[in-house]
């Protein structure tokens, strides 16, 4: 279960990603991106190309408007910055050359792609400037100027290439359109042109499910959103039974239907580690993982040793082992393993801890989880002490009180006595649950009560384990009754402050009802809630 972001996140707008990495197999690349939808226009993005280009940090290029007023200089045209306009200030694509300044106002001749960026609902909701640095081609080259005399022969030579690529790029419009058209479908297709304004080449503005592999899940998938609430349910499943059956040592012939569930819990916790190296997550910066090997690394870093542990068949193990204090007694102890798995429900349930009803259904169970771990801990400490032959235990007690007393038997197994009778299993399971829930409530009817060493010391530390939970978890209840009445209360608190108001000014008997009349309707409409806060 990745963590609560999009399984928890929306799937990720791949525009800004799209760009980003078209952008970046060309050093040279430079692009703003703006608020189409803002007054003036603000910037959102720039690149770090950009930056470079023009001296100014990011800091100092954010938020400001993408006409790039900031940037003009004496020397710039007044044509090119009303075709700047123009072009934002009608959602139109063009491009034009311009004649900008850097920070250190050394004069910049740029190419400028201009291009609305649409919505799926065809409303244009970003600007995308791109920007070509053609300074070298706006400076003619004079064999006679002592600038250019300063020129090695190399560095000539390159601008000689350049400037002729640009004459041919120039002289596009005069060639013949079929001509036209295969150069253009050739030169799209070119590194220096992935931001052409081609509606077929340039990324839309949309909510896009990332491309992952045919066998790569996505982590918020309808598939993968069931399957987590089947893992959901089973953890809490493993959550109640695995304390229960430690405890009570569930491996007979009896159990055999609680050892069957258990088995298929076992298989879909195994199914559950396969599809979880085929699922993507959410990365450190927000973006959707989908590479096999990146997703495998990752779980291995987290959650497989313990899903690993969880899925074991520790009670097919225990069923086919008679050895109480052998290896099965260890797969037994084992098993607790499983309860780590609480921890991926709390990242599951964190998105509901904000409804103040699902907070205390959701206290109210952990309240009764801890209860039913105590008591399971409990009924092992009393049986471990009527193994030893204390007769006075909590559990010796309750068999004499029920009267199905404890006996002892031979046992060439052991070689040993062995203790056998005594109550059923639900009998000492529930006494045990009573016991603990007198305890954590503070109660304490005294009719079980702690007898032999180990169960006082037990009893000891559940009352301060129970004392702070029962605080913090009440403490919450109490907040959340709170606020769930707090409507009602401010509202009762209004019509009184209404009331005495009109009493105390004398208000006539006719004004005064309509005014509760007004006040009644208006909180029926706005349920005290006030507009011009929230705007």
């Amino acid at each position: 279960m990745p963590g609560g972001r999009r399984g928890l996140v929306a799937p990720q707008n791949t525009f800004l990603e799209n760009i980003i990495r078209r952008s970046s197999s060309q050093p040279d690349s430079s692009f703003l991106l703006a608020n189409a939808q803002i007054v003036d226009y603000p910037i959102v993005y720039c690149n770090e190309t950009f930056c470079k280009m023009s001296g100014y940090n990011r800091a100092e290029v954010m938020q400001k408007s993408c006409r790039c007023a900031w940037m003009y200089g004496e020397l710039t045209e007044k044509e090119a910055v009303e075709r700047v306009d123009r072009a934002l200030d009608h959602h139109l694509a063009d491009q034009f050359e311009i004649l900008l300044y850097k920070k250190n106002r050394t004069p910049l001749w740029l190419l400028v792609h201009v291009a609305p960026i649409r919505n799926e609902r065809e409303l244009v909701v970003l600007f995308l400037l791109t920007f070509r640095d053609i300074t070298a081609l706006k400076q003619p080259i004079d064999q006679d100027d002592p600038k250019g005399a300063g020129l090695s022969k190399f560095a000539k030579l390159a601008r000689s290439v350049t400037r002729s690529r640009s004459v041919l790029v120039s002289a596009l419009p005069a060639l013949k359109e079929p001509q036209r058209q295969s150069h253009l479908a050739h030169v799209s297709t070119q590194p220096h042109h992935v931001m052409s304004l081609s509606g077929d080449v340039l990324p839309q503005y949309r909510q896009e499910a990332p491309k992952t592999p045919p066998h790569i899940l996505l982590h918020y998938c309808a598939f993968k959103a069931i399957w987590d609430w089947i893992i959901l349910c089973l953890t809490f499943y493993t959550a109640i039974m695995v304390p229960y059956n430690v405890a009570f040592k569930n491996k007979t012939s009896e159990d055999v239907s609680l050892l069957v569930i258990d088995s298929i819990v076992d298989v879909v916790f195994f199914i559950d580690i396969v599809l979880n190296f085929h699922t993507t997550f959410v990365g450190p910066g927000g973006e959707v993982v989908s590479d096999p090997k990146v997703i495998r690394k990752n779980y291995f870093k987290s959650w497989f040793l313990i899903d690993l542990l969880s899925c074991l068949p520790y009670d097919v193990f225990n069923a086919f082992d008679h050895d109480e204090d052998g290896i099965g007694s260890l797969f037994s102890a084992l098993k607790v393993v499983r309860l780590l798995r609480l921890g991926r429900v709390v990242r599951k349930l964190d998105r509901y801890l904000e409804y103040g009803a699902a907070m205390l259904i959701l206290l109210l169970c952990f309240y009764m989880l801890v209860a039913h771990w105590l008591a399971c801990v409990w009924y092992s400490i009393g049986r471990s002490d009527a193994d030893s032959g204390l007769q006075y235990s909590w559990l010796w007690k309750l068999a004499n009180v029920t009267q199905t007393p404890y006996s002892y038997v031979w046992s060439n197994e052991s070689d040993g006595p062995e203790l056998v009778n005594g109550p059923s299993r639900k009998t000492m399971y529930v006494t045990a649950l009573y016991f603990t829930m007198t305890c954590m409530t503070s109660v304490g009817f005294g009719n079980v009560a702690a007898e032999t060493d180990n169960e006082k010391i037990f009893t000891i530390c559940m009352m301060i384990v129970a004392a702070l939970l029962y605080a913090t978890i009440f403490g919450h209840v109490t907040t959340i009754i709170q606020q769930m009445t707090s409507a009602t209360a401010k509202y009762h608190d209004m019509l009184n402050n209404v009331r005495e108001f009109m009493k105390l000014h004398e208000v006539p008997k006719a004004l005064s009802e309509r005014v509760m009349d007004y006040v009644v309707s208006t909180w029926a409409m706005t349920k005290g809630l006030d507009t011009d806060k929230v705007s």
